[in-house]
């Protein structure tokens, strides 16, 4: 079915987790901008996941005042922080058919939304992911930021041998198949967690759908930008040690179809 000829009474159903670290002061206008955004444009049954993971500012009064104000929203706490952790127990917690997460500054436009989820409500793919990277991405950040994401990208590619054109992008979607194998085999609980969950589906042969976006650089981003590059690289080194490894191990069934991965 055509993505413009799906039928608004599909019993299909996604989750939207925002996860969110001391974010009191932006909180309730993502929700409501995300809320209304669903309403108008996504013709599957949705729900909001505010996902807290460890904050100190309030957050946790603003969450639980919005998922009892609307009852398409649900307010998760969680003591410590991580935002892999965050999206590991969301995920793992819904019973959606999609799941799929956007960070709460909204730097992706939300437009591209309804394109992660039908990649794999009516395209059949297992994975689809937002790229600042593609030809028809258009991306507006600080020259670093630039180079460092490209940079780590490229450093993946060639370490991983991996296919996927961005690692990092806050804005993904997978399947309740992905959630139920590939998320409990990650291993990392913060930044890291998506790299690690892509390169884990493509080299399993799940399909990936790279999706172009336009992405606006927050200027209030709490993000480490040297500590986290830092770790993401210690992660990647890790994962590589780690399909080495398998490599030499007896092999177990597979999934049965060689990697496919696509971009739109």
């Amino acid at each position: 079915m055509e993505p413009s000829k799906r039928d608004p009474t599909s019993s299909k159903t996604a989750d939207v987790v925002i996860p969110v670290l001391n974010e009191a002061h932006v909180l309730e206008k993502s929700i409501q901008t995300v809320r209304t955004f669903l309403r108008d444009h996504l013709l599957y049954k949705w729900r909001v996941l505010i996902v807290d993971n460890g904050s100190t500012d309030g957050t946790d009064k603003v969450g639980r005042r919005l998922a009892e104000e609307f009852g398409d929203v649900r307010y998760l706490h969680l003591n410590q922080r991580g935002r892999g952790r965050a999206l590991r127990h969301a995920w793992t917690q819904s019973d959606a058919d999609v799941v799929c997460y956007t960070d709460v500054d909204l730097s992706t436009e939300l437009a591209a939304l309804p394109k992660l989820i039908d990649a794999i409500l009516q395209e059949g793919y297992d994975l689809s992911t937002g790229s600042r990277l593609m030809k028809a991405s258009r991306t507006t950040r600080s020259l670093s930021r630039e180079f460092i994401s490209r940079t780590y990208n490229l450093l993946i590619k060639t370490v991983l041998w991996t296919s996927f054109s961005d690692a990092q992008c806050g804005f993904k979607a997978v399947s309740r198949q992905v959630v139920n194998e590939i998320v409990p085999q990650v291993k990392d609980e913060s930044w890291f967690f998506d790299t690690e969950l892509l390169v884990l589906a493509e080299k399993q042969g799940y399909r990936i759908k790279d999706i172009p976006v336009l992405w606006i650089e927050d200027d209030d981003s709490r993000v480490k930008i040297a500590r986290t590059a830092w770790e993401d690289i210690k992660g990647v080194f890790r994962v590589r040690w780690m399909l080495i490894r398998a490599a030499f191990l007896p092999k177990t069934q597979s999934r049965g179809a060689p990697s496919k991965h696509t971009v739109s």
